[in-house]
């Protein structure tokens, strides 16, 4: 296991009970070097979505965790964040959370000449997804093959 993902496994064990207190969801965490800082950024969510009091809260909390922790030797910023519109779907839950909504989706490979798609999210496994990209024209596109997906939102 790198650095890197062992400091984000104990930021998520350190945030969840923080989380399940207040009834809010865990979407991510990321430990990433930007621009010469590190940054650990924890997302979260909630029915009806979250507010900047709502980060706050676990911002503070989770930031006395850490420093009584201490397992990151380096200095970094923390951020706690809502997911945002453009977030990635990355793991389980934020497919299941996304069937029957329009996506996003780019491809590493072409298919049928194409390496971009935007339709309705209709089932998603480990090996692939199915994608609505006409009425009743679903194409399948394997999971493998997927450089990024995210929900589509327009202006």
């Amino acid at each position: 296991m790198s650095k890197r993902e062992n400091y984000e496994l104990k930021t998520e064990s350190l945030v969840l009970p923080i989380l399940e207190e207040n009834k809010f969801e865990l979407v991510d965490v990321e430990y990433v070097k930007e621009a010469g800082n590190n940054y650990l950024r924890i997302y979260i969510d909630k029915e009806g979505g979250i507010t900047i009091n709502d980060c706050e809260l676990v911002s503070r909390k989770l930031s006395d965790l850490l420093d009584e922790d201490d397992f990151i030797p380096d200095a970094y910023i923390l951020e706690v964040s809502s997911p945002g519109l453009g977030r990635p779907l990355k793991k389980e839950k934020d497919f299941a959370r996304s069937i029957g909504k329009e996506v996003d989706v780019r491809l590493y490979k072409q298919i049928d000449k194409q390496k971009e798609f935007t339709g309705i999210l209709v089932s998603y496994d480990h090996e692939k997804i199915e994608l609505e990209i006409y009425e009743d024209e679903v194409i399948e596109i394997p999971r493998s093959n997927i450089a990024l997906i995210r929900l589509a939102f327009d202006f």
